[in-house]
């Protein structure tokens, strides 16, 4: 089939890298401008922009798609492209941009999501991050026929995945991004085929992953621990979890819980050398991996080492 793709990520690249090794033909890519990056800020291009480069693809990247928005020029230079390309089918993971009716409707077997998640459980941008964050045992992914809604297309495939109880977000994230590419292969053979069966969402069960903000960073110790927990390895790699301390924002990578240790919260209850326990509103909170500014993830004892009389000291969040 012809496939046109939309993405921008690691976790659609995986999806690209995928469908191009099917050995679909692929007539255009589309993805985010370049945006700067790196320590020098220097414009670059996408994870999905690489590949399809590196493959001899196609590429269009508009900052928009609306017709009547606001980039009145791009909208229709990217619709010009798509006639062209004349796809069967778009596939879409993890764009950034909303798709417009006219996007929708314009390949003949329509617009096909690899969503993180086990809809209508997270719609929307961050479904992988809220998922460990709220302490589900699951996630997964579902391949949806994309309408006008928020994530609310009726689902074609969906497949589950348990969360490790030490999973971060960059870990389920790569596992999910290997399914996702599988299942998206899957599912372009069922629709070449015919064989693709769509199922409307139940109305039961939405909830809304919203995009991460890095204000969510900081640590609020008065929370329970398990929560704080969690919130460390859903905000792995970004943005995370972080407190202030002598004046520098330190990075929390992870933590393990310590019921039997007690305090006012935000008091370091232990820091001898052999761990660093800082207090929550139920219990302690055992700091495994550490990062100072500029400087690189350290287990608690190098830590300490470099940063020594912390026990018995109030933290701040960042």
């Amino acid at each position: 089939m012809r496939v046109a793709f939309a993405g921008t990520p690691d976790f659609a690249a995986a999806a690209l890298a995928a469908i191009h090794a099917a050995g679909h033909t692929i007539p255009i890519v589309l993805t985010q401008p370049d945006r700067p990056a790196g320590r020098g800020m220097k414009l670059t291009p996408s994870p999905v922009k690489k590949f399809a480069l590196a493959h001899g693809l196609d590429v269009a990247q508009p900052q928009g798609l609306k017709l009547d928005g606001k980039y009145a020029t791009d909208a229709p230079a990217a619709r010009a492209q798509l006639e062209a390309a004349a796809p069967d089918v778009m596939v879409v993971a993890a764009y950034g941009l909303i798709l417009p009716r006219w996007v929708l409707e314009l390949p003949r077997l329509g617009c096909l999501n690899i969503h993180a998640s086990l809809l209508p459980r997270w719609r929307g941008a961050a479904p992988i991050h809220r998922a460990i964050e709220a302490g589900d045992a699951e996630s997964g992914i579902t391949i949806m026929q994309m309408d006008e809604g928020l994530d609310t297309g009726a689902m074609l495939a969906l497949e589950r995945e348990a969360i490790r109880p030490d999973d971060t977000t960059g870990r389920l994230h790569d596992r999910l991004a290997a399914l996702g590419a599988r299942m998206i292969v899957q599912a372009l053979a069922d629709a070449d085929a015919g064989r693709l069966v769509a199922t409307a969402q139940p109305p039961q069960g939405v909830t809304y992953a919203h995009k991460i903000d890095k204000a969510e960073a900081a640590i609020d110790w008065s929370l329970p621990a398990a929560t704080i927990e969690r919130r460390v390895r859903a905000f792995n790699p970004f943005p995370g979890a972080s407190f202030e301390s002598g004046g520098e924002t330190i990075k929390v990578w992870q933590a393990s819980l310590r019921p039997d240790l007690v305090g006012p919260a935000g008091r370091v209850l232990q820091a001898d050398g052999q761990a660093l326990v800082v207090a929550c509103a139920d219990g302690g909170l055992s700091l495994l991996e550490l990062q100072r500014p500029g400087g690189k993830r350290l287990p608690a004892t190098a830590f300490m080492q470099a940063r020594p009389g912390l026990e018995g000291c109030d933290l701040q969040p960042h």
